[in-house]
């Protein structure tokens, strides 16, 4: 119940508005969200290399409605490349299909995702297609997959919350595609995806496997200690160098974690969000299970 309270919450633009103004919900999100402005979320990313962490950076925004809103958050996506190149981050970037203009048409998003991997491409930057809801899953499959024939500096993201995961994992390693292997954040049906936590937590233990034998350089993505263990455990019985993969996690979860996995030679990757879109993107990390709305109070009051 509390999962799809938050969801709901998220999609309401009255509510949005009131938080993204309110001093204390920005203080919430500042711990969780970099800033507003890529400056900001640059600074993050030089203070987490320099704990031998690297970065996704991700411009949070979503939907656009119109081919000019679509363009503009191309650009953005490209703006962040050249700065990246430009300051020497050890970064990389995700980018949504939406914001790209998935919604508007097909081709206009095909079009600037390529304008996207053209770029990154000269400059040997990866970038992450994170992945949406389920109505999409098959769209940005496709769309991955086909544009990896291209860009080999192209890669996704797989929710173990959906029953067709399985097979999207299996399609993407005889492609010799990337991915960064989740739970899921959003609602979905019970046709298309497990309701309970175990459930969706057995999944993901069961695509550990061959995601690490198999996988071109997988990102375990998860602070749960439990996978993290058993991603360690496969690797050291099947001598899976530290080189072959990476874990990632949230910015402002776990920094405890994620420092110590690097200070004993693992390859550490935080997500690191900024923008001023940040409402949908704090409750979708708070639904994801009940004990995150909790995790996310502790924290803010922790300092």
């Amino acid at each position: 119940m509390l999962k799809e309270s938050m969801l709901f919450l998220a999609r309401q633009d009255a509510i949005r508005g009131l938080a993204q103004s309110n001093p204390v919900a920005q203080r919430v999100a500042r711990r969780f969200v970099a800033g507003e402005a890529l400056d900001e979320a640059i600074q993050v990313a030089h203070a987490l290399n320099r704990h031998r962490i690297s970065v996704s950076l991700d411009h949070l925004g979503e939907n656009t409605a119109d081919e000019r809103e679509a363009c503009g958050a191309t650009d953005d996506y490209i703006a962040i490349i050249e700065r990246i190149h430009r300051e020497g981050a050890e970064a990389n970037i995700s980018v949504k299909l939406t914001a790209l203009g998935l919604d508007i048409a097909e081709s206009l998003c095909r079009e600037n995702l390529t304008r996207v991997l053209r770029r990154a491409h000269e400059y040997g930057i990866f970038v992450r297609v994170d992945m949406e809801a389920s109505n999409y899953t098959q769209r940005t499959v496709d769309m991955v997959v086909d544009l990896h024939h291209s860009f080999e500096n192209v890669g996704t993201v797989l929710q173990t919350s959906l029953y067709r995961t399985p097979d999207d994992v299996e399609r993407l390693l005889g492609e010799r595609v990337r991915m960064r292997l989740v739970k899921g954040a959003y609602l979905e049906p019970p046709t298309v995806a497990y309701a309970h936590k175990a459930d969706v937590d057995s999944a993901y233990m069961r695509l550990l496997l061959p995601l690490l034998e198999r996988g071109v350089y997988p990102a375990i993505a998860t602070h749960d200690e439990r996978m993290i263990n058993a991603a360690i455990r496969i690797a050291q019985e099947r001598d899976i160098p530290h080189a072959r993969f990476e874990f990632q996690m949230l910015y402002g979860i776990r920094r405890d974690l994620q420092e110590r996995l690097a200070a004993t030679g693992y390859n550490v990757r935080v997500y690191v969000p900024y923008g001023s879109q940040w409402y949908p993107y704090l409750t979708r990390r708070m639904a994801e299970r009940p004990a995150n709305l909790m995790f996310v109070l502790s924290n803010t009051f922790r300092g």
